[in-house]
C-alpha cells in the first residue's frame, strides 16, 4: 500500500532526515508534499534528500506570557519556501538574509521530529 505524501515526509522526519520531492518532468522541487507538482502538474514526484541550507526570508517574533520565539520563512536552496523556527540564537537576532542550515529536532509541548533550522556560523560554510 503506497503512503501519502505528508505521512511519507513525516516518516523520513521521524527516521532524522530531510527529503523533499522533485518533479520528474519539470526537476522543480516541491514543498510541502504534494500529489501533483505545482508547477507543471505531474503526478512524478519523487523524494530527494534537501541539501538543508536556506536563507531566511521573513521572521517575526511572538511574545507570550513572558517568553519569545522565532517563527520565519526560509528560502530552501533547492528552492522552495517553508515555514519553520530558527533556533539556537536569540529570535530578536534572526535577520532576513540569514544564512541557516537545516536539523531535525523538537518543540514541546507535542515532541514530534519537526525541520528547524539554526544559523550557519562562519565555520560551517
Amino acid at each position: 500500500m503506497d503512503v501519502g505524501p505528508e505521512k511519507k515526509f513525516r516518516q523520513y522526519l521521524s527516521e532524522g532526515s530531510f527529503h523533499l520531492q522533485r518533479c520528474d518532468q519539470c526537476r522543480q522541487h516541491v514543498f510541502y508534499p504534494r500529489l501533483l507538482c505545482p508547477h507543471c502538474g505531474s503526478m512524478q514526484l519523487t523524494w530527494v534528500p534537501a541539501s538543508g541550507r536556506a536563507t531566511v526570508y521573513s521572521t517575526s517574533v511572538p511574545r507570550s506570557g513572558g517568553s519569545s520565539y522565532n517563527i520565519a520563512l526560509v528560502d530552501l536552496e533547492e528552492g522552495p519556501r517553508m515555514m519553520t523556527r530558527v533556533v539556537d540564537v536569540a529570535p530578536e537576532d534572526v535577520t532576513i538574509g540569514m544564512p541557516v542550515t537545516a536539523f531535525i529536532g523538537t518543540i514541546e509541548p507535542n515532541g514530534e521530529p519537526l525541520v528547524l533550522f539554526r544559523p550557519i556560523s562562519g565555520d560551517d560554510s
